[in-house]
């Protein structure tokens, strides 16, 4: 595996707008226009990878291992949704991060989560 620089206190921030897709309607429940958990945490992944990835070098990628995400409150459709993600430790090539989620200035998530640099080669 190549050397890469990943360094505690890297990170990023991704928003996006809740979208149908996004919420628990799209499992067939009604009444359920609200970010779906799962949304949640793949924002905050790709918010994860924005923070690790581009600093590695050519035929190497990050993949999640581990998440441990709760979801604090409800975001409606078309409201915005910030996810943060912070490099927090470094073992050999998995990577931990500590992981939020906000609407405005309201947290709706927060946790950890866990990444491996592999090579794509």
């Amino acid at each position: 595996m190549p050397e890469f620089s990943i360094t505690e206190g890297m990170s990023a921030e991704l928003s996006s707008i809740v979208e149908e897709q996004h919420t628990i309607n799209r499992t067939g429940k009604s009444d359920g226009a609200v970010l779906s958990t799962p949304a949640m945490i793949m924002l905050m992944e790709q918010a994860a990878i924005e923070a690790i990835d581009p600093n590695l070098p050519m035929g190497s990628a990050t993949v999640g291992f581990h998440v441990d995400v709760k979801h604090f409150a409800p975001t409606a459709i078309g409201a915005s949704v910030t996810a943060k993600a912070t490099v927090t430790g470094i073992d050999g090539v998995k990577i931990s991060l500590d992981v939020s989620a906000f609407e405005a200035d309201k947290q709706i998530g927060a946790g950890t989560h866990r990444r491996a640099v592999i090579s794509t080669d």
